[in-house]
């Protein structure tokens, strides 16, 4: 289908008619949605009650470097899920093709790019989902945000908009890989440096300083400080802010048109 036939208000009709279709196969599968209810629960209680102590002071003491601990991590936590839920749409559009459920987007007249644009929406309503179980286990294991609400709704907003950007790099892995298992595979190399090379877990401080250099910029980094800045008003808010915008605009509009051209050719 040439989408230059199609107009804007079509456009948007097919998007929301897949916006549909998406939520309804979550509402059947409802296991699809494991991964954002339960991994912020494991997590945040693995490495608040098993890390939390030692890394955050040990001479504070177990309780009171876990407190402290608490108020670093959390913030730092919604990048790594919007990260984890992002990773999941590459397997998932690999197993569509596989199993023929584009052969019958293929034969509708639809504009292609309004099937991806469509799972970066329920994606992004996952990633919402996830921080939302985030948060609220966080507040139960002593988080305080100290009144700095809009900072905590803005640093959601700033989650989801560099969530809704890493979902086209998926995308393209997705579309490029033959199997799921290698899409899973080669996510799980580019997940880890930039998860664990990042301020989401410690201070970057406290690493080397060839490992350092890369954590400033890396856009986890910028996204986790910014994050912590809005929700408990320590540290530079502008910088990281402007850093995170930076990288969410620059990676969608670069991977955007890739992945769909992919999609293009491939469907």
């Amino acid at each position: 289908m040439d989408e230059g036939r199609i107009g804007l208000r079509a456009n948007l009709r097919h998007i929301g008619a897949l916006v549909r279709r998406n939520a309804l196969q979550i509402k059947q599968d409802p296991e699809s949605m494991m991964d954002a209810l339960l991994m912020p629960i494991i997590f945040t209680l693995l490495f608040v009650y098993v890390f939390g102590g030692a890394i955050g002071g040990a001479g504070a003491g177990g309780g009171a470097g876990r407190e402290k601990y608490v108020q670093y991590l959390v913030p730092g936590m919604m990048a790594m899920m919007c990260m984890n839920i992002a990773m999941a749409v590459g397997t998932g559009i690999n197993e569509d093709f596989r199993k023929g459920v584009m052969d019958r987007f293929r034969s509708m007249p639809i504009a292609r790019s309004s099937v991806l644009i469509a799972k970066v929406v329920v994606e992004i309503a996952r990633m919402l989902v996830a921080i939302a179980v985030l948060l609220t286990v966080g507040f139960l294991v002593g988080f305080d945000i100290q009144g700095h609400w809009l900072g905590m709704l803005a640093s959601v907003g700033l989650t989801a908009l560099f969530g809704g950007s890493l979902l086209w790099i998926f995308m393209i892995l997705g579309l490029t890989m033959r199997t799921a298992q290698a899409v899973q595979g080669v996510s799980f190399l580019v997940l880890m440096p930039l998860q664990f090379g990042s301020s989401v877990f410690v201070p970057v401080s406290t690493m080397p300083g060839w490992l350092e250099s890369f954590t400033h910029v890396n856009p986890l980094t910028q996204l986790a400080d910014a994050a912590r800045a809005l929700m408990t008003g320590q540290g530079d808010v502008a910088d990281p802010v402007m850093w995170t915008v930076v990288w969410s605009v620059g990676l969608t509009v670069v991977m955007a048109p890739i992945a769909i051209a992919k999609f293009r050719k491939k469907a």
